[in-house]
């Protein structure tokens, strides 16, 4: 028993040696793998960016199935609606606007536009609006069928985005510009006045889906911008995966509203609750010409007055003394100094006395010291003094005249308002995309404005699921994933063997390095008590603790009976030669000869 809880205890400990070599290897691989998104500074970026145009050719197709598109068409009513397959950019306009506050060489709006294919598509004819240049500013819009008022009918915003060649910095968001009578897309800014901006925006490891309504203060007429909560799904994988996501937006007259990307929902709330800041202002705010009275105590905890220093208390006693039981080594050189001249060292030619001061060989460390226990003045270590106890200071105790934390007094607000209706804002006319980035070809395609849910989805099924079902046909198998993912962070090849190999080793370890039947066999001893039958090690290894324990007890309790009968037989063995003594006594006793004779 014991040589088999040895056993066990070796496999265990090989186990978690293996289990610790790996996690060991996986993190130092992963700690030398650089990060994939670094943060580009913009002025190099700018120099760059028609060399690193050269180096970012897109992946080679995969072999697609041959799919019959059909431009989508709007089945409802509907506000704008754009697919861009006629392979124009008919009812856009570019915009011819300098960007204000920046570098004249930077300011203009002069990023290219394109309509056409993805790089690597699956499906032919589908076209779609490409962003092509890097580090320039780009703006483009177009005009809605009419515009849309923010009454009793809820709005639903989509359109799909393609990040062809990844996202290093930059947005692909829309903004939905508002109604005013100047409205001049060949001047579309990002100063223009929009009501919404919405949609995907990363830089960094920080990864964003906007939706920004402006809020116009009723009281003042001001707009200010109101952001939504932060997603708490994680959106790494939409700007990374290089396909084509639908995002959506509905907003409805209820004030609710829900983030969708690939028709699943991925954040949603209410305009009155989950919105920073928070559309209406507190009803009470703390009054800025409250002051905290000179005499406020606002210190829980006090020294205690009424407490006295002890007598033996030494605050002279110093943290450190010399160790009185310690002794100068063995070998210890007082007169050899622990450093020396290096009688090696040249003074240089061009060593100036009068400017350098006098010249002095560095100092190295003396070579007589090196077999000594050491040189110089010998010192007592020094130890803590048991004696120390610092500067006293009084206890703490409760403050009783403790007022707590002075907060000054609520007042009414007076730029409280409360609207309960936030949904009615501003109404737009316009539809554009105003951005930035250090990434090119980004695919944007099938915008569609509605206040119908079933239209939207309509035109979703006719456009992006045919896409989402054409890339899903043509993607990779498993293996190949694996490869790919692999290649792009190198650590994934030693989870690939560990799930391997581990299982594999624990198999052997297990299974295979048992004692045979024979060799259990041999350690069992020559003797006449009877054996129990060998099993496998398996079945050894596996049989409980309380059959062992009534194997043990029937093993001893049949030697137990193997001993008395032993002795049994060999008592009837004596009692039986004792009969034989016994009868023949009696036959010689009852014999002729020798019974006496009889006296008349």
């Amino acid at each position: 028993m014991e040589s088999i809880f040895q056993t066990m205890e070796l496999k265990i400990r090989l186990c978690v040696v293996l289990l610790s070599l790996g996690l060991a290897l996986t993190g130092y691989v992963r700690a030398k793998e650089k990060p994939d998104d670094m943060e580009m500074d913009v002025e190099n970026a700018v120099d760059d960016v028609q060399e690193d145009d050269e180096e970012q050719k897109p992946p080679p197709s995969l072999s697609a199935p041959t799919v019959t598109y059909k431009a989508p068409e709007p089945m409802g009513e509907h506000y704008f609606a754009q697919s861009f397959d006629k392979g124009t950019l008919q009812g856009w306009v570019l915009s011819q606007a300098k960007k204000d506050g920046i570098d004249e060489e930077i300011a203009k709006y002069d990023g290219n536009w394109e309509v056409e294919e993805m790089q690597d598509t699956k499906l032919p004819g589908d076209k779609g609006l490409v962003l092509k240049s890097r580090a320039k500013h780009h703006a483009i819009s177009g005009l809605l069928l009419r515009p849309f008022v923010f009454e009793t009918k809820s709005l639903i915003v989509q359109y799909e985005v393609n990040f062809q060649t990844g996202i290093d910095c930059g947005g692909a968001y829309v903004k939905l510009l508002s109604q005013t009578d100047d409205l001049n897309l060949e001047q579309f800014v990002d100063k223009t006045p929009y009501t919404i901006m919405f949609g995907p925006d990363k830089c960094g490891e920080d990864y964003k889906l906007h939706f920004i309504f402006r809020h116009k203060n009723p009281k003042t007429g001001e707009l200010e911008e109101k952001h939504a909560k932060k997603p708490d799904a994680d959106l790494r994988t939409y700007y990374t995966d290089k396909k084509t996501h639908l995002y959506t937006l509905v907003l409805n007259p209820d004030n609710t509203f829900e983030i969708m990307i690939d028709q699943a929902v991925v954040n949603s709330g209410n305009l009155l609750n989950d919105m920073t800041p928070p559309v209406n202002p507190p009803a009470e705010i703390e009054d800025p010409d409250d002051h905290k009275p000179e005499d406020w105590d606002e210190r829980p905890k006090i020294q205690d007055p009424d407490a006295v220093k002890p007598e033996d208390w030494d605050e002279d006693a110093p943290a450190k003394i010399p160790d009185e039981d310690a002794v100068k080594p063995d070998g210890w050189l007082d007169d050899e100094p622990e450093y020396i001249g290096d009688p090696d060292a040249i003074k240089p030619e061009d060593w100036d006395e009068d400017m350098d001061g006098e010249w002095e060989a560095p100092q190295i460390p003396n070579p007589a010291c090196e077999s000594a226990s050491g040189c110089g003045t010998w010192q007592r270590p020094m130890i803590d003094n048991p004696n120390y106890k610092g500067k006293w200071k009084p206890p703490m105790i409760d403050n009783p005249n403790y007022q707590g934390v002075w907060k000054p007094r609520k007042i009414p607000n007076p730029d409280f308002f409360e609207d309960l209706h936030p949904f009615r804002m501003t109404s737009f006319s316009a539809v554009g995309l105003e951005l930035w980035s250090m990434s090119s070809d980004i695919f944007f395609d099938n915008f569609f404005i509605t206040s119908d849910r079933s239209v939207a989805d309509r035109w979703a099924a006719d456009g992006w699921s045919l896409k989402k079902a054409a890339e899903g046909a043509a993607e990779p198998g498993l293996v190949s994933q694996m490869i790919s993912a692999a290649e792009e962070r190198p650590w994934l090849w030693i989870v690939y063997v560990l799930t391997v190999a581990l299982p594999l080793v624990l198999f052997i370890v297990f299974c295979c390095t048992g004692k045979s039947s024979a060799s259990a066999a041999a350690e069992y001893k020559k003797t006449d008590t009877a054996q129990p039958d060998i099993k496998d090690d398996a079945e050894e290894e596996e049989k409980p603790e309380e059959e062992e324990a009534k194997d043990e007890e029937q093993e001893e309790k049949k030697s137990d009976e193997d001993s008395t009968g032993e002795e049994s037989a060999e008592n009837r063995q004596k009692e039986q030669h004792k009969s034989n003594e016994k009868s023949e006594d009696d036959i010689l006793r009852r014999s002729p000869r020798n019974r006496k004779p009889r006296k008349d």
